[in-house]
């Protein structure tokens, strides 16, 4: 017996697959451009220098960790060449919780594929992560969720951190640039470090804001983009109403967005339907949050009143988390 629907599977996987080209990318992307070519000019020169980095900050489900991932394949895809002649290359490592700085040294030795065995100092650690990251032409290292490796009260901790991350952008061997991307707060924590500070280009991962005419009309390009990928139609519903029920359903979050859009268009080709209805945006949000059927944005008169935001996106990582 298969355990995998080849039906979900069939249906959900082309519109998963699928990336909206979102302006905040642009940003992104000339933050990266600016980064690696400021190290190119300065590797090509000689000598010692200091690297620079991108800060990356929005709230959760804004879309940052996928919007940096699709960056960093074209960057890692061999056709930027460093002055060594060799392909630049970021990785990337995942902070899902408090680390030291030892611990975490040896969570890029194992993105580096050099496991560690047995006892190893701090330093030791470290000059191995330099060492390797050079032999493999590893330019930069991209912190993802990096607000965990602070706690709020044990300010000595968080300096020695920042003072740590500094020395790799500025470290004489071979410096590093780095992306941090998190939530807001984490923007506080580094601002701590003028120097660290100094050397990043930050960029904001906003919420949608419908009065903004380039959110409400990058919110409708997304929209029908991801409809026409499903070959599906949308009812003739009151766009307007539509738009903002969506954007409060999602608690503001463009992530969220296609999450649901991609549930309701599941849903819709599942039924063998053709067009799109107000009742399968209701089902996909109860997919999503598992919210009882029904008891929706998308239907109820007083849907703003009925719904505290940050139960509702509390909701959404319960959800994520069964699945």
């Amino acid at each position: 017996m298969s355990f995998v629907k080849k039906s979900v599977v069939d249906v959900r996987k082309p519109l998963m697959k699928a990336r909206f080209p979102f302006n905040r990318a642009q940003g992104l992307a000339e933050a990266m451009t600016m980064c690696a070519t400021d190290y190119y000019i300065k590797a090509s020169i000689g000598g010692r220098f200091e690297a620079s980095g991108i800060l990356v900050i929005g709230d959760s489900r804004q879309g940052k960790s996928t919007e940096i991932d699709v960056m960093l394949e074209r960057l890692n895809d061999g056709s930027t060449i460093m002055p060594d002649g060799r392909p630049a290359r970021i990785i990337s490592c995942l902070l899902s919780g408090r680390v030291t700085w030892k611990d975490l040294g040896v969570e890029i030795l194992d993105v580096l594929e050099y496991p560690l065995r047995g006892r190893h100092s701090q330093s030791e650690i470290w000059s191995k992560v330099r060492k390797y990251a050079e032999l493999q032409g590893v330019v930069g290292i991209h912190f993802d969720e990096c607000q965990h490796v602070f706690t709020e009260n044990d300010s000595l901790t968080n300096q020695k951190l920042l003072d740590s991350f500094k020395s790799l952008l500025k470290d004489h061997k071979w410096p590093l640039m780095l992306i941090f991307s998190g939530v807001p707060s984490l923007a506080a924590q580094i601002q701590k470090e003028e120097q660290l500070y100094r050397l990043l280009r930050t960029v904001s991962f906003s919420g949608i804001d419908l009065a903004n005419k380039t959110d409400k009309d990058e919110l409708l390009h997304l929209i029908f983009s991801y409809c026409d990928k499903a070959q599906l139609e949308f009812d003739d519903f009151e766009l307007d109403d539509f738009m903002e029920r969506l954007v409060f359903a999602t608690c503001q979050r463009w992530g969220l967005v296609i999450e649901l859009l991609i549930e309701t268009l599941t849903v819709t080709l599942r039924a063998n339907e053709k067009v799109c209805t107000i009742d399968h945006f209701s089902e996909g949000f109860s997919r999503r949050t598992g919210l009882p059927l029904g008891y929706s944005p998308f239907t109820m008169p007083n849907y703003q009143n009925s719904f505290d935001q940050d139960k509702l996106f509390d909701a959404y990582e319960e959800m994520r988390k069964k699945k």
